[in-house]
């Protein structure tokens, strides 16, 4: 009767962890390989800056001046994709968004240029003053969103980021493959990422709406399609912490 006990509480054990470890099938590809789009080869830099308070306004204008001079010349393979302030999230916070067309030779090519570039390091030197805090994650576009194009305004954007368990990225990127097909009827997905240098097992969805209310009705409307709750419900646990940002571009920003 006692091995029969044990063996019984034995199978319950393992039931029950059943429930709470989630098993991670082995891969025989690079997550990157398997997610990202095959036919670009571009890679992305996402960039936070957390301004002095007092400094927020110089150091826009000081963007707004240099940025678009030094990366609009033709022999610097990067486009600026967007720019923003925080407006509700983290605050005095600057975000920007770079694409760079033929992945890490182009990366190291524009940095390399701009180290000699005098108007760049005086344009680093003097921002620099004006930062408490900066940091930045290289990323791809995973296959099924959007290319991330200019669009007109006026927009507010939501930056929404995922800290993923280890692992699940794979699972992640196979549950939106079909839920992003529930969010395209506003035109309010604008690009989806996963970082590769930087913080990692990360994810970052990029939204466009006319305003707060609009941001409400858009989310509130997907609740109502068949199979989105069921999306929702499955991808939740595959999350570590989330945090949303909502942004208001800079005059220069491509989207407005």
């Amino acid at each position: 009767r006692g091995l029969g006990c044990s063996a019984r509480r034995a199978r319950e054990d393992s039931w029950l962890k059943s429930l709470f470890v989630r098993k991670v099938d082995p891969r025989k590809d690079a997550h990157s390989n398997l997610l990202a789009k095959r036919e670009t080869s571009s890679l992305y830099k996402l960039q936070f800056h957390n301004v002095k308070p007092e400094c927020l306004e110089a150091y826009n204008k000081l963007c707004q001046e240099v940025l678009p001079k030094i990366h609009e010349e033709k022999h610097y393979p990067c486009a600026l994709v967007g720019t923003w302030n925080t407006w509700y999230g983290e605050q005095d916070q600057a975000v920007h968004l770079w694409r760079y067309e033929g992945g890490y030779p182009a990366l190291n090519e524009v940095m390399s240029k701009l180290r000699q570039n005098k108007e760049f390091t005086e344009f680093r030197k003097e921002r620099g003053n004006m930062l408490l805090s900066r940091k930045n994650q290289l990323l791809l576009e995973f296959s099924f969103w959007n290319e991330p194009v200019p669009r007109d305004g006026p927009n507010i954007y939501e930056l929404r980021s995922y800290q993923l368990r280890p692992g699940t990225m794979i699972e992640w990127g196979n549950y939106w493959a079909r839920a992003i097909r529930f969010r395209q009827d506003s035109n309010e997905a604008v690009g989806g990422f996963f970082s590769q240098i930087g913080q990692l097992y990360m994810v970052h969805h990029l939204w466009a709406y006319k305003d707060l209310q609009t941001r409400e009705d858009i989310r509130n409307a997907a609740w109502h399609k068949p199979g989105w709750d069921e999306l929702v419900y499955y991808t939740v646990p595959l999350i570590q912490e989330m945090e949303s940002r909502i942004m208001i571009p800079l005059k220069i920003s491509p989207l407005q």
